[in-house]
């Protein structure tokens, strides 16, 4: 929501420089932050602690993750339908299980069969 609201005021106050400066203004906080974050959990990587503390932290992202996916499935169904959610996900697992595509050419694909189809 911030990043919306740092885009169209920063568009309507400086155009699209002022739209770059506001977004960068509003995420660079928080990216230099994470940055030196990981530097430190770098550096003690090898620690029991960070070692700990990181087998903590995947359930919960694979839990994130699994969530996130259930509600974009729901969303796609709900506004695109079945037969292309049902094409999409079967399509994604076969270019990346069984053919080996790399991910970033499956979203392009995908990007491109919503733009044909869908758009």
């Amino acid at each position: 929501m911030a990043i919306k609201m740092a885009r169209q005021i920063g568009y309507s106050v400086g155009g699209p420089i002022g739209t770059v400066i506001a977004v960068f203004a509003t995420t660079a906080p928080s990216l230099i932050l994470m940055i030196l974050l990981l530097a430190i959990l770098y550096r003690y990587k090898d620690s029991l602690k960070v070692n700990s503390m990181t087998l903590f932290v995947r359930p919960v992202t694979a839990i994130m993750v699994v969530i996130l996916t259930c509600k974009l499935l729901i969303s796609n169904y709900q506004h695109s339908g079945a037969l292309h959610s049902v094409f999409l996900v079967v399509a994604s697992y076969i270019l990346l299980e069984r053919v080996k595509i790399h991910p970033a050419w499956v979203i392009v694909s995908a990007l491109g069969y919503g733009a044909l189809f869908l758009g």
